[in-house]
């Protein structure tokens, strides 16, 4: 029997674009005392990532295809790599044959590859799913193919020209303890200079105040010192009740997305996007100045994104909770000793509202992401 161990030695997430890179090691595990005319013999090896793409029949509907077989035959040596899969493979790379007629001691063989920057992200929603997987098919002689499967996750950030970035712009400050030659090959690596453009634009800081008000009048200010962010940061925002006319109770916010199908897709005329919580903030602010909330955006979620079939939106939802009536702040005496116990009304009529902020989601550095990464970029089987 022959050992296969695919291990991808950076982590399992990508960004669309980057040189992917897997180490493939075929293992003979015979002893020491056996004979060469007894090692094992392979006939061939290659490796190829596909993308497949599942869809709800009961939110998507997908036009009609034609009957496709996904048969292969025990004598065929031509690699499908979605055999067995269910859903349809929207993206595959060409093959890469890493061998041919193989007399196996143990030995390795490197693969390498760049993710295609026209794809899809992985996304698992509740409508559609985007799947990624490096698929290694081998084969014995006179023996039936087998295929190794290592899945691994794609981040794509969407908006980057083709190269990546124009070669004479710049987009981070200069290093003057790096030699001219670092920054230039540095510069030349679409991954480094994509991850410098993703900093820029999410480190960009401007006060964006809003003025929350229902049909009564002014509830409070709200300042936000951004709407773009990377997977992985912190939502930081302030609200101003003393400036407000209406008593607010209660308020929370809910960091959620927003997947919504095409309108030529969709299975029923005018349905209704699917929203998906990622984190809640819920506070009692009565008599309260000042407030503020922070909501950390999830490594493993997906990022913003649109395609024929769905479109990934991220907003800030929030909920106010106002009294109808204006209430008296509890008071207490200049030369009071005696603690005091304030309670409440037992019953106040109260208004509800709610408000959406659209926000933007942006991929992150890959190896951060690999840490929380539910793929281990490790599979083996034995042939």
């Amino acid at each position: 029997m022959i050992e296969v161990v695919a291990s991808m030695a950076r982590g399992s997430v990508f960004l669309a674009g980057e040189l992917m890179e897997c180490l493939v090691t075929f293992t003979n595990p015979m002893s020491h005392l056996s004979t060469s005319a007894s090692s094992e013999m392979l006939a061939w090896a290659s490796a190829q990532i596909h993308c497949q793409f599942h869809a709800s029949e009961n939110r998507v509907a997908l036009p009609a295809q034609g009957n496709k077989q996904d048969v292969q035959a025990e004598s065929e040596t031509v690699l499908i790599p979605s055999r067995g899969e269910r859903g349809q493979c929207v993206l595959d790379t060409p093959p890469k044959i890493l061998f041919c007629d193989l007399r196996l001691d143990p030995g390795e063989n490197s693969y390498s590859e760049v993710v295609p920057i026209d794809g899809p992200p992985s996304f698992r929603g509740q409508a559609v799913k985007y799947v990624y997987k490096l698929t290694i098919g081998c084969q014995r002689v006179n023996s039936p193919i087998k295929l190794l499967r290592v899945p691994f996750r794609v981040l794509v950030l969407q908006g980057m020209p083709e190269p990546p970035f124009p070669q004479d712009e710049e987009v981070c400050p200069s290093n003057p303890f790096l030699e001219e030659e670092e920054v230039s090959r540095r510069d030349s690596r679409p991954l480094e200079r994509a991850l410098d453009m993703l900093m820029v634009t999410t480190s960009r800081r401007y006060p964006h105040m809003f003025n929350i008000t229902n049909m009564r009048g002014k509830v409070a200010k709200f300042c936000i010192f951004k709407t773009v962010y990377r997977l992985g940061e912190d939502i930081i925002g302030t609200f101003n009740f003393s400036e407000g006319d209406i008593p607010c109770l209660q308020y929370s916010v809910s960091l959620q997305s927003e997947e919504e199908i095409q309108q030529q897709y969709q299975r029923r005329p005018g349905q209704t996007p699917s929203v998906t919580g990622h984190g809640r903030h819920l506070e009692s602010c009565l008599h309260t100045a000042f407030s503020h909330f922070s909501l950390p955006i999830p490594l493993n979620v997906t990022p913003g994104f649109s395609r024929d079939i769905v479109t990934l939106r991220w907003r800030l939802h929030f909920e106010f909770v106002t009294a109808r009536e204006p209430m008296e702040p509890p008071t207490v005496l200049q030369n009071q000793s005696e603690v005091t116990v304030w309670a409440g009304a037992e019953h106040v009529d109260v208004d509800t509202f709610s408000w959406n902020l659209p926000i933007k989601v942006l991929p992150t550095n890959p190896a951060l992401a690999s840490y929380v990464s539910q793929f281990t970029g490790t599979n083996t089987i034995t042939i």
